[in-house]
């Protein structure tokens, strides 16, 4: 995948505007998760990070991605999630969100999809204690499976 070029739409059907979102949808271990379109700078295939010392654990290093020095988080560990080692479909993730570039390592970006704002519910408090402020909403999908739609405005402020 490379940058994306897209654009929120309002659709008119039986005299009713519906609003629609375009979503990145990518993996963490067997989970999908998804980040909105216009979040992302662009996806590009996993390379091993610099280290930095004395960071946390979750930062992987930095990249020089055309010229601009990004930190690298692992979204896996941020999460506290099951961590494998990175195969040949893992993915960086690239943000730049207010001027702050950060890259997310995620299994694997899978595709991009138009979806309904009204098909996002709002998160319920049961999932306050597991990190609330990183997460935007759960998605339903036609065939029954969900995904998380996470807020990257405040993975980028932690990270």
């Amino acid at each position: 995948m490379s940058k994306y070029v897209l654009c929120r739409m309002n659709y008119k059907q039986g005299g009713a505007a519906m609003n629609m979102m375009q979503l990145v949808i990518f993996r963490l271990n067997e989970q999908e998760y998804a980040i909105d379109i216009f979040k992302v700078n662009e996806i590009v295939p996993y390379r091993t990070p610099t280290k930095i010392p004395n960071s946390p654990d979750y930062i992987e290093g930095v990249l020089n991605l055309r010229d601009n020095v990004i930190p690298v988080i692992n979204l896996k560990k941020r999460f506290n999630l099951e961590n494998e080692d990175t195969n040949e479909d893992a993915r960086i993730i690239v943000t730049n969100l207010e001027g702050k570039m950060a890259g997310f390592v995620v299994d694997e970006a899978s595709n991009v999809v138009t979806v309904e704002s009204e098909k996002i519910e709002p998160v319920t408090e049961v999932v306050s204690n597991i990190g609330r402020k990183y997460i935007n909403g759960i998605g339903k999908k036609d065939d029954g499976s969900m995904y998380i739609l996470l807020n990257f405005d405040e993975l980028n402020k932690e990270g």
